[in-house]
């Protein structure tokens, strides 16, 4: 596509909506001031108070209709965020803010993940987002760039989904069932309701699919419950998440002569060797807000246990982890001197404990006689144990922050954390040892009310971002222990943007930004290395970028959409004898431009939902790039054929004109194995029952 182009058209249809409907039939624009936001750190009345980029949406009121099966349904419309579906049900969806994160080989890097304040994202970094139940989401809180340092250990932004509120009932309960292309089915059983103050939600999903692509089978059930207990005084709950996936193929990536011939080819060696995962997790967590006089309390605890039997195709990891962690946090408004300040401090801890082993993958292995010290037993997945360590990896940060209000007009925001993060790795007297890694992380931004609905911002920020134990144990020359050649990389943030409502309900924000990184880390493979992900620091790297994004309501009409321009260079990084300075980062397309249509009628609501996309480059030499792309999807979604009776039926089609497309890239894959293909045109179906008891009158 033109870039040109991309330009022009984000101009007139570039929208994205930041308010919090809390009625999806409502056909008029709620006021942005009544939106809660949570992601700063502390609660605000309104986005228009934060001196920073961040967006609110409520995914399923914008966009009814979604099946809730994978994070690009629900994170959509956000300027600088995007999500890559790499319909490998073995892999997470791949998701980066301004470009951090898009070097992630599996799970979500550079960018912290919360689920109702509770994080995600482990201590060093990593973020598996299996497990994240999507169907009882009612809000999306999304803080991009440095200033999410305030979370600790990443550098790209924050992402936090907050559950939505429970029935206004007693006693609810819906299934949901879905049948689409490619084997899709999912059955969905939901239930909830509240009285005096207590409300409960739970919820279980079933998922099969064949997938798109050969050997990209999955069966996975899921589920989600909570129970919350509100008061004048404050909020409580428990909450509970799980998931057991007893079967995700991985088909790996593809040349881009394998994508060229047969998108829905699986890497032949992935086949052979039997890639595919197998996970339970399960997690508990316990989030507390009490007020206390003038101020604020808040506090969580979590625990939770993950198993993970993963076949690669360099070998068979088996990881045993526990994680637990908890926070606590105090806000407290006070005046000094005729200037109204809001502090905030507030300190937390991160523990996980892995029990990491690896085995020779003996799939496809040659005859005993040749492989009797490695694979000593014909026809047995798991040879050789050729790593067996402990993992521990604590996390420790503190914070503090002050917003001084200046005459209720001018804001200053200034905050800094401290972090204390120790990766010990256990293996054997040789190979044991342990990496601390600390930082400091100050942020300062000014805010200007321009009016009751309109405010503009300027804020310098900085953040870190430590490797995984992961990256941190695998060493290019085959060593078990830590990469002690590895360093965190550091980012510095300059960024100015404003934001708003005008008339007719159109909303409005825009952000400008440059970000310089040092010792950016940057992964690659090896060749004869079975496609094994190593990471090296780049000397200096440069992110300048522009997003926008508007949204507007006409009539029954509803417009929304983002933009994204991504100028990110490598501005120092020699390896050997090449010079890469000056070449674009790769993974991350320069322009991209999202955009929907909900259209509601007495009838029906029509859903449209289109994604433009530049090329994007596959290796830091630049020599290879992926072509850019244009798909559209659209869903009808109508109760009418049964007015009043809780039922909806939904008709829609992903990728509607069948555009053959490269949705993911894997960054400087050994081999050529690059594309990671998109999916094409998918028909599918959904049926949803509710039922209700609604007390007496």
């Amino acid at each position: 596509m033109n870039s040109n182009a991309i330009g022009v058209a984000a101009v007139m249809i570039s929208l994205a909506p930041l308010v919090n409907r809390a009625d999806a039939q409502d056909t008029t624009v709620a006021k942005l001031e009544p939106v809660v936001v949570e992601v700063g750190r502390g609660a605000h009345t309104s986005p228009l108070e934060l001196p920073f980029a961040v967006t609110v949406q409520t995914p399923d009121s914008l966009r009814p209709g979604q099946r809730h099966l994978s994070l690009d349904e629900t994170l959509w419309l956000i300027p600088g965020l995007s999500v890559s579906n790499r319909n490998n049900p073995s892999q997470d969806p791949r998701i980066s803010i301004r470009g951090f994160g898009a070097r992630s080989a599996f799970g979500v890097r550079g960018i912290r993940v919360l689920r109702d304040g509770i994080p995600f994202t482990l201590p060093d970094g990593q973020t598996p987002v299996d497990y994240l139940d999507l169907e009882s989401v009612g809000r999306v809180e999304v803080m991009r760039g440095s200033a999410s340092s305030l979370y600790g250990n990443a550098g790209g932004g924050v992402v936090d989904i907050r559950t939505s509120d429970p029935p206004q009932v007693p006693v609810s309960g819906a299934v949901r069932m879905w049948n689409g292309g490619f084997g899709s089915r999912r059955l969905v059983a939901k239930a909830g309701g509240a009285s005096a103050g207590f409300g409960y939600q739970a919820n279980v999903a079933r998922t099969e699919s064949d997938g798109y692509r050969d050997y990209s089978r999955q069966r996975m059930t899921n589920g989600f419950g909570r129970i919350s207990y509100d008061n004048v005084e404050g909020s409580y709950a428990l909450e509970w998440l799980g998931v057991n996936t007893p079967v995700a193929e991985n088909p790996g990536a593809l040349t881009r002569a394998q994508f060229d011939s047969d998108p829905r080819l699986a890497d032949p060696l992935s086949i052979r060797k039997g890639a595919r995962k197998a996970v339970t997790q399960s997690q508990l967590g316990l989030t507390g807000r009490h007020t206390i006089a003038r101020g604020v309390v808040e506090a969580a605890a979590y625990v939770g246990t993950r198993t993970l039997d993963n076949p690669l195709t360099f070998a068979v990891v088996d990881v045993g982890r526990t994680m637990s962690g908890g926070n606590l946090r105090a806000t407290l408004p006070f005046s000094m001197l005729g200037v109204d300040h809001r502090f905030t401090a507030g300190t937390e801890l991160q523990l996980q404990n892995d029990l990491r082993r690896n085995f020779t993958n003996c799939n496809d292995a040659p005859a005993p006689t040749v492989s009797t010290t490695t694979c000593p037993v014909l026809g047995v997945e798991r040879g050789t144990v050729t790593l067996n360590q402990r993992e521990i990896v604590s996390s420790f940060g503190s914070y503090v922050r002050d917003e001084v209000d200046f005459g209720r007009r001018y804001t200053l925001t200034a905050s800094a954390r401290t972090d204390a993060d120790k990766l010990i790795n256990a293996t054997n007297p040789d190979d044991s040892g342990e990496r601390p890694l600390d930082a400091v992380s100050p942020m300062v931004g000014v805010l200007a009310r321009l009016s009751d609905s309109h405010s503009a911002y300027a804020n310098i920020s900085s953040a870190f971002e430590t490797p995984t134990a992961t990256e941190l144990g695998n060493q290019p020359s085959g060593a078990a222990g830590i990469n002690r050649d590895l360093k965190p990389q550091r980012s510095t943030t300059y960024e100015v943007g404003v934001k708003g409502i005008g008339a007719s309900g159109l909303q409005y924000n825009a952000a400008l930004f440059a970000t310089g990184v040092h010792d950016e880390l940057i992964p690659f493979d090896i060749p004869g290395g079975g496609g094994r992900r190593y990471f090296r620091n780049a000397g200096r790297t440069s992110r300048r970028g522009i997003e926008l994004g508007l949204g507007a309501a006409i009539s029954r009409l509803e417009l929304g959409g983002a933009y994204t321009y991504a100028n990110y260079r490598f501005v120092d990084f020699t390896v050997d004898t090449a010079h890469y300075a000056g070449n674009r980062i790769p993974g991350i397309p320069r322009q991209t431009l999202q955009a929907s249509a909900s259209l509601r009628g007495a009838l029906a609501t029509l859903v449209t939902e289109a994604i433009f996309a530049d090329r994007m480059f596959v290796n830091d030499a630049n020599s290879e790039s992926s072509p850019g792309y244009g798909i559209l999807n659209a869903r009808v979604v109508s109760s009418a054929l049964w007015n009043g009776s809780g039922a909806e039926l939904t008709l829609g089609a992903q990728n509607l004109f069948n555009t053959r497309y490269i949705s993911s890239v894997s960054v400087n894959a050994a081999g050529g194995k690059f594309y990671e293909p998109g999916t094409q045109r998918s028909i599918y179906i959904g049926l949803s029952l509710l039922a209700a008891l609604r007390p007496p009158r």
